[in-house]
């Protein structure tokens, strides 16, 4: 996969939002579509279900050369080889962790990972969702790999979260140096204003993965963010 500061385009295969569509199948149309990154999202699936569609979709995203995001499951992750496992507020801290190494090498004597074929793996990043700046400053003082900053607008993903309109947006491109990604409500319709308020990357949910076409969905965001 590319560097994260290399990545624009964050897509998801959300286990709520795939109306009976295989998630190997998502995964295909949204590499196709120009995503740099897919996290496998399945928060009402046990994990032997979400190692079993983690196993599906990794060979899709090895192929296109695309990141793999194992959300919650650190342990998935770890197991398939993923690229990287992204953990909210309450997975984290919340769970008495204090610096992403503590996750990247837990369950492992060396920290050195392996793949489902038993050959070795660079170093699982860890990604943590913020939703303030005090957030934000303890996750990148935990070395987060990357962090999600949001939700920028209302979203159906997390509806009881209070959304942090375009100023942490711009709190971001002030103050963070890791690479972040803007989440939460972004469309094609606001997504000219997140990128004048200065967001390079971006997080997109339902806005793709309601269509039905989600290639030619994604491929309308990634044509969007090509223009700035």
């Amino acid at each position: 996969m590319k560097s994260l500061f290399d990545c624009r385009l964050y897509a998801f295969v959300d286990t709520a939002y795939l109306r009976g569509r295989a998630p190997r199948m998502v995964a295909q149309q949204l590499c196709d579509g120009g995503a740099d990154l897919i996290q496998l999202r399945a928060k009402q699936s046990s994990p032997d279900q979400i190692l079993q569609m983690a196993e599906t979709i990794l060979p899709v995203t090895r192929r296109a050369e695309v990141g793999l995001v194992i959300n919650d499951q650190p342990e998935i992750a770890r197991r398939i080889g993923a690229d990287l496992c992204h953990l909210g507020q309450e997975d984290f801290f919340q769970a008495g962790y204090t610096h992403v190494s503590e996750v990247a090498r837990a369950g492992s004597s060396t920290g050195r990972r392996a793949s489902a074929q038993g050959e070795p793996q660079p170093p699982l990043l860890i990604g943590l969702s913020t939703h303030s700046p005090d957030q934000a400053g303890k996750a990148i003082a935990a070395a987060a790999d990357y962090i999600a900053v949001g939700p920028v607008f209302p979203t159906g993903t997390k509806p009881t979260a209070k959304p942090l309109t375009l100023e942490y947006v711009r709190w971001a491109v002030a103050n963070v140096k890791v690479p972040w990604f803007a989440i939460g409500g972004i469309n094609l319709a606001n997504l000219d204003a997140v990128l004048a308020a200065g967001a390079q990357r971006i997080c997109v949910v339902s806005a793709i993965l309601n269509a039905d076409d989600v290639m030619g969905e994604c491929r309308k965001f990634r044509d969007q963010l090509k223009q700035t």
